[in-house]
């Protein structure tokens, strides 16, 4: 198969690309290296180029007859799209919107698109299902749910199908330890904390410890990069043989408190972590865990790399390489 992975030098794609390469997939990763990084793309062949430019995506579809595209390019800071809605909706939105225009001239009728538990909003009830209403509170949330809605009209007119896969919290690195979290600047929970584990970082803050959660802390659901690229992996077969169109939440089905994440910490690097306690942030919700019965039972889908203490450990290992690489 041809694989085109929009985004493949970030997070999420970079261990994507890879996983397609063991698969025996020929892909090509296009990147504007914006936050991406060229040396994470272990796989086939990396373009560098932007989504806002329609004909080099014009000129890629032409060299390569690709069977399906994954699209991980985006921007997923949320209180960053609060600050700057329009860099949000350009990147998020107009540039997808782009990408499924030449997708559609090309016949192109595969589609994986990376969404985000963020389409939700506030939750009414958890665990969050597929059936929970959607209302983004925030531009980041706003403009996945936007393509989410502009997907049946492409299907519609071009016959294209896509599978839509909401992320909780992505988390943990490669196994093998050959890729990891290098967003800049971080904000996910773990690798921060794994920071102030290894000295690169002063302390980790802990924004409200009053919330009605038992130790007070908020409660996420943290699922394993690898396990979000499993799905995607089986999404991909699920179009192949015919599946009609989809939405799937992604998530371990049990929620971790930030104080159980910074004690796993502890316990797997045995370093002394800081801990500074501050105010709630606004529109932190108590608890975000998901219901993924329906990927599991569509898709066949199941997280392997459950605990939590597992996901600390692949990521402390690439923290730790960082590290030394950096000394």
């Amino acid at each position: 198969m041809n694989i085109l992975v929009c985004g493949g030098a970030g997070y999420i794609g970079s261990h994507m690309v890879k996983m397609l390469g063991t698969k025996g997939c020929n892909v090509v990763t296009f990147d504007n290296l914006s936050s991406g990084h060229a040396d994470a793309v272990l796989s086939g062949n990396l373009v560098q180029g932007c989504l806002s430019n329609t004909q080099a995506l014009r000129d890629l579809f032409q060299l390569y007859q690709f069977d399906a595209v994954m699209h991980f390019a985006s921007y997923i800071q949320v209180g960053e799209s609060v600050q700057k809605p329009a860099m949000y909706y350009q990147n998020n939105v107009a540039n997808t919107l782009n990408l499924l225009q030449v997708m559609a001239e090309f016949k192109v009728q595969h589609f994986i698109f990376s969404s985000t538990a963020a389409t939700f909003g506030e939750p009414q009830y958890t665990p969050i299902d597929e059936q929970h209403p959607q209302q983004p509170i925030n531009p980041y949330g706003r403009s996945k749910w936007l393509i989410e809605q502009a997907l049946p009209d492409f299907a519609h007119a071009y016959a294209m199908k896509s599978v839509c896969l909401r992320y909780f919290n992505a988390a943990g690195a490669d196994p093998d330890g050959k890729l990891g979290e290098r967003h800049e600047p971080e904000t996910h929970l773990i690798p921060l904390v794994l920071q102030a584990a290894s000295g690169r970082r002063k302390n980790i803050s802990v924004f409200g410890t009053d919330y009605d959660t038992p130790d007070g802390t908020c409660i996420r659901d943290y699922i394993h990069v690898q396990d979000l690229c499993e799905a995607h992996w089986l999404a991909l077969h699920y179009l192949q043989q015919g599946g009609a169109s989809q939405n799937f939440n992604l998530g371990n089905g049990q929620g971790f408190s930030v104080k159980q994440v910074i004690d796993t910490a502890k316990a797997v690097t045995g370093k002394h972590i800081e801990v500074v306690y501050a105010s709630r942030r606004a529109g932190d919700p108590a608890r975000l865990v998901a219901d993924s019965s329906a990927a599991q039972a569509t898709l066949g889908w199941k997280p392997m790399l459950a605990d939590l203490s597992t996901i600390v450990q692949h990521a402390w290992a690439w923290e730790s390489k960082q590290v030394a690489t950096n000394q």
